[in-house]
C-alpha cells in the first residue's frame, strides 16, 4: 500500500510531466528550464552527454519558430526518498518552419530530485528515435 506522501510525490511528477509537454508545445522555455536541476545531465543516443541548464537552453535557441508537438505516456514512476525515477513513452514530432515534420520516439528514463521548491529533472536518459 502507497504512503499519502509517496502518491502525492508521484502525483507531483505526473505534473511535472504534464507540464514539460504544455510548455514544449507551446515553446515556453522557461518553464521548461523551472523544471530541471541546474547540474541536469541528458544522456542521448551518440552523442555527448548535454550538461546544465545553459546547454539544454542552447538546443532550445536552435529549434525557436518550429513547432514541437510531444506526448509522453508513463509507464513506471518510483520514488524513493528525496530521489525518484520516471520511465515513459516519448513521442515528439518537430516541424520547422516551412519544413518537413521530423519525427522521433522511444523510452525516457529520468532521474528526479526533490528540491525546496519540488521536483526536478537532474539526469535524463533519452533513447528517441526515427520511428519505424
Amino acid at each position: 500500500m502507497q504512503s499519502n506522501d509517496c502518491a502525492a510525490d508521484e502525483q507531483a511528477i505526473r505534473d511535472l510531466v504534464s507540464t514539460w509537454m504544455s510548455a514544449t508545445r507551446t515553446g515556453d522555455r522557461d518553464a521548461v528550464l523551472r523544471l530541471m536541476a541546474d547540474d541536469v545531465v541528458f544522456l542521448r543516443s551518440a552523442q555527448e552527454p548535454m550538461r546544465g541548464k545553459a546547454a539544454f537552453a542552447a538546443t532550445q535557441d536552435a529549434l525557436a519558430g518550429a513547432d514541437i508537438d510531444a506526448r509522453s505516456e508513463i509507464r513506471e514512476i518510483k520514488v524513493i526518498g528525496r530521489y525518484a525515477y520516471c520511465w515513459n513513452h516519448l513521442t515528439v514530432v518537430i516541424t520547422p518552419r516551412g519544413g518537413k515534420p521530423v519525427s522521433r520516439a522511444g523510452d525516457v528514463l529520468s532521474i528526479l530530485r526533490k528540491d525546496d521548491d519540488g521536483w526536478v529533472i537532474y539526469r535524463d536518459a533519452n533513447l528517441l528515435a526515427k520511428p519505424d
